[in-house]
């Protein structure tokens, strides 16, 4: 009896062993995969716009099992692929404005309360029917683009009415990120280019390619330029402000209506002039007598008596 208990306490002993073993052996094969999967977790977008080159180091750190690539300096911000995208923003805005210098006054102050800078502006007079020559502009500003609808409604506070309003925006995201991965194309093969260089053996072979690492260099110096072009556009909006005075309003003059034939008007008209004609004639003759004759008879009667006297004949 104490024998058959014996062996059975043995192989109670003997399946914890196996049991215990079996469990000890599951457990690192389990945890296997999510390491595994660690690895080849990639780091968050947010994480590579935040941290730069740093995140980009830290997610290879992470996983020392992949092959790491060389990381080069742009010089450029970090891909905007995942973040807001890169618009260009522009308006043209047209104003009626009682005042033209007041109302290019207050434009210059908008720009310089939104932190904006004038690009071109001109000034050139019309004259209107009244005769007068009024003065008319056109500003163009570029505001950063946080302000653009704020500077746009500012704009309209200075006009009486607004005459006209165009705003368009092109995105520019895509071009951004098609110039940068050139950009890191172009460094990388510059610095490939470099190691043949080291590694030239003739002086012919060093100026083939040296012509061909300045030809790399001036690609990425004209892609850079691109670049920071779309950046400053895109972090500037323009805004074309055209100014028109408020001109005075010209009464039209009323066009005359013909009037009707009328042959008793025209009798009158007949009779009125005969009368005036008349009245003329007798005051003509009134002035004669009453003027011209007192005047001028004396004289004559004293000039015709003495031509008598002295023509006159004697008597044979």
């Amino acid at each position: 009896m104490k024998s058959r208990f014996a062996v059975f306490v043995l192989f109670v002993l003997l399946g914890a062993l196996i049991l215990s073993a079996c469990g000890g052996a599951a457990a690192p094969a389990s945890e296997a995969p999510s390491e595994s999967m660690e690895m080849f977790i990639a780091p968050e977008p947010a994480a590579e716009m935040e941290e730069g080159g740093i995140a980009k180091q830290e997610s290879a750190d992470s996983a020392p099992g992949l092959p790491v690539g060389p990381v080069y300096d742009t010089g450029v911000e970090a891909s905007v692929a995942n973040s807001t995208h890169l618009i260009i923003k522009s308006a043209e805005i047209k104003l009626l404005v009682e005042d033209t210098d007041q109302a290019i006054d207050r434009a210059t102050q908008i720009v310089g309360d939104t932190g904006g800078y004038i690009v071109s502006s001109r000034v050139w007079y019309q004259m209107y029917y009244d005769g007068k020559n009024y003065k008319y502009a056109t500003i163009t500003i570029g505001v950063p683009v946080m302000q653009f609808e704020r500077a746009l409604s500012r704009l309209r506070g200075i006009s009486v009415q607004v005459l006209d309003e165009t705003a368009s925006g092109e995105d520019v995201t895509d071009q951004y990120v098609d110039l940068q991965s050139q950009l890191v194309n172009l460094e990388a093969t510059r610095e490939r280019i470099k190691s043949f260089l080291d590694d030239a053996k003739t002086v012919d072979e060093a100026l083939r390619i040296n012509a061909e690492l300045a030809e790399i260099e001036r690609q990425i110096e004209e892609i850079k330029g691109r670049i920071n072009y779309l950046q400053d556009r895109s972090s500037y909006s323009t805004i074309t402000i055209n100014f028109e005075p408020e001109l005075p309003e010209i009464v039209p003059t009323p066009t005359p209506e013909p009037n009707p034939w009328d042959p008793g008007e025209t009798f009158d008209n007949a009779k009125k002039s005969v009368t005036r004609a008349y009245q003329g004639i007798v005051d003509l003759l009134i002035w004669i007598f009453i003027v011209v004759v007192p005047i001028f008879a004396p004289p004559v009667v004293i000039v015709w008596l003495l031509w008598k006297l002295f023509t006159r004949k004697p008597k044979q």
